[in-house]
């Protein structure tokens, strides 16, 4: 009876050790923000005028980078998800280019922030 007890609870605790790895590894995988909060902050907000010029503090295009890369985490309102991952997949290069502190970075930036590409296929 000792030996079946044991077993049981080395069952419950491995599986209850999985379960709190997987919970882990899908929160990992969410975006950190909504595509209403990105559009807002560094969209509508200064923020992405600030980097592209540079203006902006590290720690603001570290900010806004991570912003980027949650924005190609969200699905697509509307519209392909290919032409979506395309867009972000611009925005997140052009992003990275800034916080390693690429000349061409501010440029990149400004031409991927192209708000009518985005909301002409993807805008509800």
């Amino acid at each position: 009876m000792s030996k079946k007890l044991w077993f049981c609870c080395l069952a419950c605790f491995c599986a209850a050790t999985i379960f709190n790895l997987s919970a882990r590894a899908a929160e990992d995988e969410a975006p950190k923000y909504k595509t209403k909060e990105i559009m807002k902050a560094a969209f509508k907000g200064p923020l992405i005028k600030k980097v592209a010029a540079g203006d902006a503090s590290d720690e603001e295009k570290k900010k806004l980078y991570g912003m980027l890369v949650a924005l190609g985490k969200n699905k697509p309102p509307k519209g392909e998800a290919d032409s979506w991952d395309k867009l972000n997949a611009a925005l997140v290069k052009a992003g990275k280019a800034v916080v390693d502190g690429d000349a061409k970075g501010g440029a990149m930036l400004r031409k991927a922030a192209n708000c009518k590409a985005c909301h002409s296929k993807h805008k509800p």
